[in-house]
C-alpha cells in the first residue's frame, strides 16, 4: 500500500540540501538492490538548487553514476542548448560534472531534432525510448545485459512495471501555482492523455509547446517527490494535500511512497 508523508524544513535552501541528500541516498540504496537506479529528473528553480547540493555532497562519491538512468518528467519543447529546456539547467548544475554513461541520460527530444517542430512525433519517440528500455534493448541496457552473460538485467520490482515503462524508482516533481506537475496543467485537455509520453500544445505557461509524461508514468514510479519551495505554492500544495483532485499535484502519487518536501512558507496553507 503506497504511503504519503510530508516533510517540511525552514526554508528553500535547507530544502535543497534535504532532496540532495535524500536523492543520493535512495540511488545507492537502488544500485544495492537492483544493480542500477532510474530517476527521474524536474526542472524549476528549486530542482536546480537540488541537483547543484547533489555536486557538494560527499556522499555522491558513493553512487556509481556510471549505472544510473536519468530521465525528464516534461520538457519545455525548445532548441537543444536552450537556457530555458530543462536538460540544459540539469547539466549545468550537475550532469555535466558526472561520470554518467551518455546511453543513459534519456533527454526528451528537442524543436531542432530529428523530428523537427513536430511534438507529437518527439513525444512518440521519447515513448520508444521508454519502451526500450523497459525491455533492455536499449544501447545501456543491451550493454548491461551482455556484461551479466546473457541474463537479462530484470529482478524482484521490476516485474511490477507496466508495459512500455523502465521501472523508476524516483521520481521528482515540482509544484505550480495552479498545481500542475510535469508539463500537466489542471483542466488541460493533454492533462488527461494516455500512453506514456505526450505533446502538451498552448500550455498555460510559456513556452506553448510541451513534452511530458503522462500521469499515467509517473504514477507507475516507486517513489513520487513532490518538492516545493515558497508562499505562492501554499495554495496549491493546500489543496492538492487537501484532496482536490481537480489538481495533477493531488494525483501524482508513487506505488510505494509519495513524499510532500516543502519549506514552511509552502507549507503554511496545508
Amino acid at each position: 500500500m503506497s504511503e504519503t508523508v510530508v516533510v517540511v524544513v525552514p526554508d528553500a535552501d535547507i530544502l535543497a540540501s534535504a532532496v540532495a541528500a535524500r536523492l543520493v541516498v535512495k540511488i545507492i540504496d537502488a544500485q544495492a538492490t537492483r544493480g542500477r537506479a532510474d530517476v527521474v529528473l524536474t526542472g524549476g528553480r528549486v530542482a536546480a538548487k537540488v541537483l547543484r547540493a547533489v555536486k557538494e555532497l560527499p556522499a555522491s562519491g558513493a553512487v556509481d553514476w556510471s549505472r544510473v538512468d536519468l530521465w525528464w518528467g516534461d520538457e519545455r519543447f525548445l532548441p537543444s542548448g536552450d537556457p530555458d529546456r530543462n536538460e540544459t539547467q540539469a547539466r549545468e548544475a550537475l550532469l555535466d560534472a558526472l561520470p554518467l554513461d551518455p546511453a543513459r541520460v534519456h533527454a526528451m527530444p528537442a524543436s531542432d531534432g530529428p523530428d523537427g517542430d513536430d511534438a507529437g512525433a518527439a513525444a512518440s519517440r521519447y515513448a520508444r525510448d521508454l519502451a526500450n528500455a523497459a525491455t533492455g534493448t536499449s544501447p545501456a541496457h543491451t550493454a548491461a545485459t551482455s556484461a551479466a552473460g546473457g541474463a537479462p538485467v530484470v529482478d524482484g520490482p521490476e516485474a511490477e512495471v507496466e508495459a512500455g515503462l523502465p521501472y523508476f524508482d524516483v521520481l521528482m516533481l515540482g509544484v505550480g501555482e495552479d498545481g500542475h506537475v510535469a508539463s500537466l496543467f489542471p483542466g488541460h485537455p493533454d492533462a488527461t492523455a494516455t500512453g506514456t509520453a505526450t505533446a502538451v500544445h498552448d500550455s498555460p505557461k510559456p513556452p506553448p509547446t510541451r513534452i511530458s509524461l503522462t500521469m499515467s508514468a509517473i504514477q507507475s514510479a516507486e517513489e513520487v517527490w513532490l518538492v516545493a519551495a515558497g508562499p505562492d505554492k501554499a495554495g496549491s500544495v493546500g489543496a492538492a494535500l487537501g484532496g482536490d483532485t481537480e489538481l495533477p499535484a493531488a494525483r501524482a502519487r508513487g506505488t510505494r511512497r509519495t513524499l510532500w518536501l516543502l519549506d514552511t512558507a509552502a507549507a503554511a496553507k496545508r
